[in-house]
């Protein structure tokens, strides 16, 4: 995904001098998007990696939709790499804070830093328990820590407390252009993250951090280099950002998709069926949508579109573009329509993709694998600039309603 900056600070004082606890109340930040790939390839190989690990976890190779994971085989999580793929924060820890600039992640679940700037705190104390993550172009190796002092800014005006923060500290990272990551996707993304008991789980940051585990998610359609244009929400919503009712689906327990945020979906473009009712993944990090190649193959038929060489998208033309029709995906029952527009890259950011100023690129893009291979669609950036996106780990669940952009025509 483009990469995100959010500016979160921790160790500040409230008007009255005294802490305010985090569990008590959701906490609303902005979300600023910056484009920082170089080229095209990058971006389409930085989303081949973050795909090959939602299909590798389980099994390593293997495609047995039933099987639970080894906890002696390393966990690859999805893949960081370059900032432009995911968020960032800034974080503070500690009586002596240094600011850490993270990268946040729905696709693991450990939080942790040293990768840039070292780690420096007299509250902070060494379990002795040695952590491991493995991404796909990346890794840490360090020491598990607790910190009594976990304090979280809000603007100027509140000083909030996590306590008893578990986290990992880096004695050497490979591949991580920043200073660690802030991980908030399911617990289970840490097993096998402790090489002495890899059956044993980390606590995720925003199980520490509220009583309600839940992280939504706010986008409107980027349109630019860098803009304000949106917000990220720790243990709750905010009504103020999407348009009632909010539609909920379970999320799914067993197969490849059931480790990640997955759920069942069906997809429809006018009266044709792209995709019939099954499995697949929602990902912020992915930049593009993605479909099961035949999937893909039908959608492709269905607009006329054609490969464009120089960058890998699908290209049609205006007269195609006014012919088509709203890519429906029917969850719970219930049908979230991206119209054109939202099915197209935005124009005025061509010429980061090779593209012309009036070229039309579509953002669907194929799947190494069939229908039934146990992924076989992610619901990425697109899908959730257009649609409030609520990640509710208590229920098992997530959560989706239309916002005022969904039907915008930026692109």
């Amino acid at each position: 995904m483009f990469s995100v900056v959010f500016l979160l600070a921790l160790l500040a004082f409230s008007v009255t001098g005294s802490p305010v606890e985090v569990r008590n109340s959701p906490i609303t930040l902005p979300i600023t998007r910056r484009l920082a790939f170089s080229n095209i390839t990058d971006l389409l190989r930085r989303d081949e990696a973050r795909l090959a690990a939602f299909g590798e976890y389980s099994t390593h190779g293997q495609r047995d939709a039933d099987r639970t994971p080894n906890p002696a085989v390393p966990l690859k999580h999805a893949d960081l790499g370059d900032a432009f793929s995911d968020y960032t924060v800034n974080v503070e820890i500690g009586d002596s804070p240094t600011s850490y600039n993270l990268i946040v992640n729905t696709a693991s679940a450990i939080t942790w830093v040293g990768a840039g700037l070292p780690y420096l705190s007299r509250t902070g104390v060494d379990t002795q328990q040695p952590v491991e993550v493995n991404y796909n172009y990346g890794s840490f190796r360090g020491m598990t820590y607790n910190n009594a002092i976990y304090e979280l800014r809000i603007g100027d005006f509140k000083r909030l407390t996590i306590p008893g923060m578990q986290f990992g500290v880096a004695s050497t990272s490979q591949g991580i252009a920043a200073d660690g990551v802030l991980g908030i996707g399911p617990t289970s993304l840490s097993l096998n993250t402790l090489p002495n008991f890899p059956e044993q789980t980390i606590p995720t940051f925003t199980e520490r951090l509220v009583i309600r585990h839940i992280v939504s998610i706010f986008f409107q359609p980027l349109v630019a280099n860098q803009v304000d244009n949106g917000e990220i929400c720790f243990g709750g919503t905010n009504p103020s950002n999407f348009i009632k009712p909010m539609t909920y689906i379970d999320v799914l327990t067993t197969g490849p998709s059931s480790r990640y945020w997955g759920i069942n979906q069906r997809i429809t473009f006018g009266d044709i069926e792209i995709l019939s009712d099954t499995a697949g993944v929602v990902d912020s990090g992915c930049t593009f949508l993605y479909f099961a190649f035949d999937a893909y193959e039908r959608y492709r038929a269905a607009t006329g579109g054609i490969l464009n060489q120089a960058n890998g998208l699908l290209q049609i033309s205006l007269l195609q573009y006014d012919r088509l029709y709203e890519l429906r995906f029917h969850i719970a029952a219930r049908p979230f329509r991206l119209v054109p527009n939202a099915q197209i890259w935005p124009r005025s950011l061509n010429y980061r993709v090779n593209g012309g100023n009036d070229d039309i690129f579509l953002i669907v893009k194929a799947l190494a694998t069939p229908t039934g291979s146990g992924i076989d669609f992610v619901n990425g950036y697109p899908f959730l600039q257009r649609f409030y996106a609520v990640f509710d780990s208590d229920r098992g669940r997530l959560g989706f309603a239309r916002t005022l952009y969904t039907d915008d025509e930026t692109n």
